[in-house]
């Protein structure tokens, strides 16, 4: 975890560690048990219906985003789970300010949301491409905080994650997604010309998890070279924020003794 009020360098950490889990067939063991507790858990905070789950999932390109989302999270009921990818912003929410669209997607309470990239695209690739001004731009830091915290004292439960992979793995898994006639889809130019910025891009996320990391909202930097450190660390978190709602689902409407079904 980026510890709140506390410096930060990305470099110090390693997209390679495999943290303190033993070895892939362990993880290959301890993953199946995290993803069944998550169901159950989803099943309590639905009907507790006290808090709602946001996960924020931010990376580099090819960093695994989607991967943590397709494996850590099978278990969950569709029913109370949306995912949303934030693209570049409609004519519509151009018009407004940039936390309007996020807002509208927040999860209800009993539910889970998951961003797939959110809003710290505005101190992210705004940033790196000078789409707005530093003195615009540098203020979203505390406005983003003020949000989360606004939304943490509503009962939304916010943890976000960074998934960090390596420049060399980064490379690795395009030239895949270009050799591999199933992966060919995932493939996009565009990913070759962020690639250019990574440098930049990469001192963006240094300064957002720096400043935007608070009790509330901690950020955690999940090593992802290794596909499975990633998804266990992710699962692992996950159950123990939802273990620490003290969640409990809620006494009948109606005294059951005295129902009897005919």
């Amino acid at each position: 975890m980026v510890k709140p009020g506390h410096k930060f360098r990305l470099a110090d950490f390693d997209p390679d560690s495999t943290l303190h889990f033993q070895d892939k067939e362990t993880a290959a063991k301890s993953l199946p048990k995290n993803v069944q507790r998550l169901s159950e858990l989803h099943d309590l905070l639905y009907a507790d219906h006290r808090y709602a789950l946001l996960i924020v999932l931010q990376g580099m390109d090819a960093g695994g985003k989607d991967g943590a989302i397709r494996h850590v999270m099978p278990g969950v009921n569709p029913q109370g789970c949306d995912v949303t990818s934030f693209k570049a912003p409609s004519a519509e929410e151009a018009d407004h300010d940039y936390l309007w669209r996020v807002h509208h997607a927040m999860p209800a309470r009993g539910e889970i949301g998951i961003f797939n990239r959110s809003h710290y695209e505005d101190v992210l690739v705004v940033r790196v491409h000078k789409l707005a001004p530093h003195g615009v731009w540098s203020k979203r830091y505390g406005q983003i905080n003020a949000f989360e915290q606004m939304l943490s004292q509503n009962n939304v439960k916010i943890v976000k994650f960074f998934v960090h992979s390596g420049k060399d793995e980064q490379k690795k898994r395009f030239e895949e997604r270009i050799e591999t006639a199933s992966k060919n889809w995932k493939f996009s130019q565009a990913d070759l010309t962020e690639r250019k910025y990574r440098s930049e891009y990469q001192d963006a996320y240094q300064d957002a998890l720096q400043e935007c990391s608070t009790r509330r909202a901690p950020w955690y930097v999940i090593p992802s070279n290794k596909k499975w450190v990633r998804n266990l660390a992710i699962s692992e978190i996950l159950v123990h924020t939802l273990e620490s709602l003290k969640l409990r689902y809620p006494p009948p409407k109606t005294d059951l003794k005295k129902l009897k079904v005919k």
